[in-house]
């Protein structure tokens, strides 16, 4: 499987990767490095407020219904996403409106109006949104897991941000925050798809007006915890949710497709460890699964589940058990599983890189997070590579007893005590 793609640069720095596709369509993303993580801390959530005004007015498309519709009239789609260090526009449609997206995505970069009345209208959306998190626990919980781990820093902070800050949101924080951090030095446009083709010098003319800057930088997360962390917030809920998980790896560390794989044998499926553990052996849960978060400095390994209220210490025995388990010679990992987590991998891979968005954001976002593209090639042959013992080295040094960190929402007063207890 190969895809080829080009990569350059323009005048103002801007990097551009062009990943040609067989598909009508064309997805154009354009990722900024701005987002929570960046933020002082009076100033938390700006990052994501800022995503929602970029659709709210431009100089050349003044309201959000002129943006919308120059998009929704071709039959295209578009949207944004903000994270904890980076932010998203992308928009899709048929690859012979190519120019058009162009068009729309820099006028919305560049262009914002960002008028004051919009921004007042503005945060009662976010306001409600922050609201539809705290009411949706199987999400707020990855919020609290983060706070439990990275505390009171801008990586331990919710991305949506707090409410008494949103009210206060001005135009001038607006400016302010994009003239530290949207600059096209500090940004990637990524294209991928077919149908339509642009030359380099056409995209430079869209974002000429974009000057180079020197942008700031975010504070560095120096991670160290010799002690279990619990957290438990109360909420009267049917189902109990969890994140329980550990410091892992960051973003460029080589030993990432190891982890992969080790997320995979543990919660990547319904053929996993924990699923059949702790859901069909046991009934404890109706979802489980492993993930986890590679930022640039940290990382973390995260085990979620959704659990029957009155089996709470139940469940966190048997995944704790379950983890453990991968430290002890006798139930690591074998050359059965591998080979089973690596086709796994590999499969959802090329399944996914069969929407054009999804390329663009694997090609944009290594080259933007990690300052160098990792094609799909390369990431197949590293996969391959992984070793059984590679594997079960990486469980020995994660799943440390002292180092492990549990989150939890539901119906609970006064029992970390007994939760830390378990985590040993």
């Amino acid at each position: 499987m190969s895809y080829d793609y080009k990569l350059s640069k323009n005048k103002n720095g801007l990097s551009v990767v062009k990943v040609p596709l067989n598909t009508a369509s064309v997805t154009l993303l354009l990722l900024v490095g701005a987002g929570s993580r960046y933020e002082k801390k009076d100033e938390n959530g700006i990052s994501h407020f800022l995503e929602h005004m970029a659709f709210k007015g431009t100089k050349k498309r003044p309201t959000s219904f002129s943006i919308a519709s120059a998009i929704e009239e071709i039959g295209g789609e578009f949207n944004a996403f903000t994270s904890k260090d980076h932010t998203a526009y992308w928009v899709k449609a048929a690859g012979k409106h190519l120019p058009l997206l162009l068009d729309v995505i820099s006028d919305m970069a560049l262009n914002s109006l960002l008028k004051e009345e919009e921004i007042r209208k503005e945060k009662g959306v976010i306001i409600e949104e922050i609201n539809m998190y705290e009411d949706t626990p199987m999400r707020k919980i990855e919020t609290e897991f983060e706070i439990l781990m990275y505390g009171d820093t801008p990586l331990g902070r919710d991305i949506a941000g707090r409410k008494e800050v949103i009210q206060k949101v001005r135009r001038t924080n607006f400016t302010s925050y994009m003239n530290r951090l949207y600059k096209p030095n500090n940004a990637v446009l990524a294209i991928a798809g077919g149908g339509g083709k642009i030359a380099n010098g056409e995209i430079n003319r869209y974002f000429s007006a974009w000057e180079k800057e020197k942008v700031s930088s975010f504070e560095k997360m120096d991670y160290v915890q010799d002690k279990p962390k619990v957290k438990v917030v109360y909420k009267k809920t049917e189902q109990a949710h969890l994140n329980l998980g550990f410091p892992a790896l960051k973003i460029a560390d080589p030993r990432r497709y190891a982890l992969s794989l080790l997320t995979i044998i543990l919660g990547g499926g319904m053929a996993s460890r924990l699923f059949l553990e702790v859901r069909e052996k046991r009934g404890l849960a109706y979802y489980i699964r492993a993930d986890g978060n590679r930022y640039a400095d940290c990382g973390n390994f995260i085990v979620s589940a959704g659990i029957d209220t009155k089996r709470l210490n139940e469940a966190v025995k048997v995944i704790v058990e379950e983890l453990y388990k991968m430290t002890n010679d006798k139930f690591q990992m074998t050359n059965k599983e591998l080979k089973r987590a690596k086709e796994h991998l590999k499969g959802n891979l090329i399944l996914s890189l069969e929407d054009s968005r999804n390329v663009a954001g694997l090609y944009g976002g290594s080259l933007l997070l990690e300052g160098k593209i990792r094609p799909v090639e390369e990431i197949i042959r590293e996969v391959d590579k992984v070793t059984v013992e590679e594997v079960n080295l990486l469980a020995e040094e994660l799943f440390n007893p002292k180092k492990s960190n549990l989150a939890v929402i539901g119906p609970y007063k006064g029992i970390d005590g007994k939760l830390k207890s378990l985590l040993k």
